[in-house]
């Protein structure tokens, strides 16, 4: 399924170029048939939120060239303009590649009818499961209307802050939560909700990061400037009660929440194309890019609005850590936690959203 946290990424001695980055048919996105989308009206998504929010949803400001979202200012402290959104895309690649070629890991036991997907952010998910099960309906939700307009048929998005009160009750066959880090101020209750919305004997699946970079060999040393930026990240988060380290706390919170049959799986994610093993290539190939291109939306925010750095200063923390990220002797590695649940048929009459 993916390579387990307990077992060691064996490195590739010869690499096939002087490139981390592997070869860029690593980068391919996956064909889509214009045939099977449908034109959204920008008008029908509005009818999600009232009139009053549909000018705030699609506000955006703009801080030390990068765009944010308004809507909910704070909930979301990292950018949402296209670089980003690009970079989420390969992220959602990396993802799938890393639970093997799945979009999901819970063993539902007939195809599901209705899946809800959970901060979608660039939809890109919930297109792909809308593709793969063309009679299901679809539902992402986030914060920001950046999905595309052309989408399956039997997928519409949402503008919705996650941690408000969720309308809907023992309705979808699957919930699906991923990459949430830093944006939740409530996990045990957002886990509490998706069990509420999730029917009898339907499935949640939570997915997300453990924010520590190591390495097994060794090779990674303890002042480098990728730990400390994961250290950073880390306190910043903490102080604003929104931990970008939740992969390690799933299980316990899905358990908490009345879930039952969970299975947690814990995937390391190379960073670079070091490893020998041709997935494990590509899944570090993906990760190399979307890390490296991804650090200024990983910090700029956090570090400004948090921790009271300046612009300048970033930037030349940015650029240490992508000197450190080049390091071709370096194996660095995270761990990517994926853990699902079953909502029971039956449950104890006090478990509650």
């Amino acid at each position: 399924m993916c390579n387990p946290a307990t077992q060691e990424v064996e490195v590739d001695p010869v690499l096939e170029s002087d490139s981390a980055l592997g070869s860029d048919d690593m980068y391919a996105p996956p064909l889509i048939s214009p045939s099977s989308r449908v034109l959204i009206d920008p008008s029908a998504r509005r009818q999600s939120y009232s009139t009053s929010l549909a000018s705030s949803v699609e506000e955006y400001k703009v801080e030390h060239g990068r765009r944010f979202h308004a809507y909910r200012e704070g909930a979301y402290n990292f950018p949402n303009d296209d670089k980003e959104q690009d970079r989420l895309d390969m992220v959602h690649h990396m993802q799938i590649l890393a639970k093997g070629n799945k979009l999901f890991l819970a063993p539902l036991s007939s195809p599901p009818k209705r899946i809800l997907d959970v901060g979608t952010g660039t939809g890109i998910w919930a297109i792909e499961a809308g593709d793969a099960y063309p009679d299901a309906e679809i539902v992402g939700n986030d914060l920001s209307p950046i999905q595309p307009r052309w989408v399956p048929p039997n997928v519409r998005f949402e503008v919705d802050d996650v941690e408000s009160d969720w309308p809907v009750r023992d309705f979808f066959d699957l919930v699906h939560v991923r990459y949430m880090a830093g944006s939740i101020a409530d996990w045990p209750r957002l886990f509490r909700q998706a069990f509420a919305a999730t029917k009898p004997g339907g499935w949640a699946e939570f997915s997300d990061y453990e924010m520590k970079y190591y390495s097994d060999d060794g090779s990674m040393p303890d002042d480098s400037y990728m730990k400390k930026l994961a250290e950073l990240l880390v306190e910043g988060c903490d102080k604003i009660g929104r931990t970008v380290s939740p992969g390690p706390s799933l299980k316990g919170w899905m358990e908490q929440a009345g879930f039952t049959n969970i299975k947690q799986e814990i995937c390391k994610l190379p960073m670079g194309a070091w490893p020998k093993d041709k997935t494990m290539k590509q899944i570090g190939a993906f990760n190399f890019v979307q890390t490296y291109e991804g650090l200024e939306a990983f910090v700029l925010a956090v570090f400004t609005r948090i921790l009271g750095w300046t612009a300048d200063e970033v930037q030349i923390f940015i650029a240490k850590c992508r000197a450190d990220m080049k390091k071709k002797d370096v194996h660095m590695v995270l761990n990517f936690y994926v853990v699902y649940g079953q909502r029971p048929e039956e449950e104890d009459p006090k478990t509650e959203a």
